[in-house]
């Protein structure tokens, strides 16, 4: 039999898997699911896990994963889908539109980004959010550039930070906190708001150095909002299934017992109130002559499979991970510690964005990094609802720096935002490296003040 490999030459192990997942990934293309199995496989076979037992550990991760997440990812994409196809997320912006009124149309936009991409895949919500913000771009006379920006910035703050959008549901799932995923969505929604701040008071500035060279003059007088559906049939979908969820958390923390404790907690599990969403998601559609519910299913599976795949093969690495001697190496090093945690904050945003920047996807920077500390936390006893849920957010601040030209997402703001390479560059990049130490320094007051 093998001896396990422990001490320096562990890290060294753990340190090369991760750093083979960046360079398949981002050199040779190789998809993160693939990279991630690679990675887990070849690290537990180097670490001394005998042969007959890691692929039966790499199963298990994979399928303990899935099971946890995998209907949360599901509906939380179909979700996003109904209110893209069903024009519920153009209605919402109407509103705040109109509410806010033409001299805070940045801000506006900002708020409705961060709204809508909490469900909405950001590439996606930036797509269907350019025709009222380019109208409003012509009314207004603001600079396109800048409601562009800031559009982009609201719907990547809450898509990197906020539940049930893949990345940060993944991440709590990797570290034990999916029980708590009321309070993550809670800290996640506080540690966005200095990310989105920062991407609009970055917009704001960008205005006066980007011009964009596009023809507003055949955009519509007004933009067409008739067979939209109303305000508060659109905004349900979005806060019923957070509120419920959010509920869940403090019913559990109350201690309650009895039918109307067991009541509560059945219809506040993150499941079940995403379901509840979904329902209310079909109520836009009652009246809608141009139902294709079976076409927008199907488009949500085909969004949410390879998220799903790639989230349960971080599972998978994870499991291997949990297996190795990690713990009783980092009790013995930190023994002594006194400020439990905080200096873990700032490391962690580190190697977030080192993987972000490298290979491009925010959803693999937060479960890559997740799946590696899940092993160590226990070891640094952070346990509980609120300190888990500040590590997701330290990680998702992480993953969101930065930005640039292997994202998607960079070439979805430039291509629909009518904005050059260097604009882009100018104005997203520099944006997401602002919105990611912004959100980090608030994570860093909170653990202070309260963990």
């Amino acid at each position: 039999m093998i001896a396990m490999v422990t001490g320096i030459p562990l890290l060294i192990i753990i340190a090369a898997s991760i750093v083979l997942v960046v360079i398949a990934s981002s050199r040779f293309k190789v998809h993160p699911f693939l990279s991630l199995m690679f990675a887990a496989l070849l690290a537990g076979l180097a670490a001394g896990i005998p042969s007959d037992q890691i692929i039966p550990i790499m199963t298990k991760g994979f399928g303990d994963m899935a099971g946890a997440i995998g209907l949360i990812i599901t509906f939380g994409t179909l979700i996003g889908v109904l209110l893209e196809e069903s024009g519920a997320a153009q209605s919402i912006a109407q509103v705040f539109l109109r509410r806010l009124g033409h001299k805070h149309i940045t801000f506006s936009m900002s708020l409705i980004g961060a709204l809508v991409g909490i469900p909405v895949f950001c590439d996606s919500g930036f797509i269907m959010l350019q025709a009222p913000g380019k109208n409003l771009a012509r009314q207004s006379g603001k600079n396109p550039a800048s409601i562009a920006i800031a559009t982009a910035t609201g719907l990547y703050a809450t898509h990197v930070l906020v539940p049930p959008t893949p990345g940060p549901l993944a991440a709590a799932g990797n570290i034990g906190a999916e029980q708590y995923l009321g309070m993550v969505i809670l800290v996640g929604l506080i540690t966005s708001i200095p990310a989105i701040l920062a991407g609009y008071v970055w917009a704001k500035k960008i205005s006066k150095e980007i011009i964009v060279d596009q023809d507003l003059s055949a955009m519509p007088a007004d933009y067409d909002i008739k067979g939209l559906p109303a305000f508060g049939k659109s905004v349900l979908p979005i806060l019923l299934p957070l509120l419920l969820i959010i509920l869940g958390t403090f019913v559990k923390m109350a201690g309650w017992n009895g039918l109307s404790y067991d009541i509560l907690v059945f219809i506040t599990h993150p499941v079940s109130a995403l379901g509840i969403g979904i329902i209310s998601a079909m109520i836009l559609l009652l009246k809608n002559e141009k139902i294709k519910s079976g076409k927008w299913m199907e488009k949500a599976i085909m969004q949410a499979g390879p998220i799903l795949l790639i989230t349960s093969a971080g599972g998978a690495f994870g499991a291997v991970l949990k297996s190795l001697p990690i713990n009783a190496f980092f009790n013995q090093a930190l023994l002594g510690q006194q400020e439990k945690g905080i200096w873990l904050l700032p490391v962690i945003f580190s190697l977030a964005a080192i993987i972000k920047t490298s290979q491009g996807s925010s959803t693999a920077s937060l479960i890559i990094v997740s799946s590696l500390l899940a092993p160590l936390l226990p070891a640094l006893n952070i346990t509980g609802a609120l300190p888990l849920s500040l590590i997701v957010s330290a990680i998702g601040a992480g993953a969101m720096v930065v930005s640039h030209t292997n994202d998607s997402y960079f070439w979805v703001i430039s291509r629909f935002g009518g904005l050059s390479l260097q604009q882009t560059l100018k104005g997203f990049t520099l944006a997401s490296l602002w919105m990611g130490i912004s959100s980090l320094l608030l994570t860093i007051i909170l653990w202070w003040c309260f963990v």
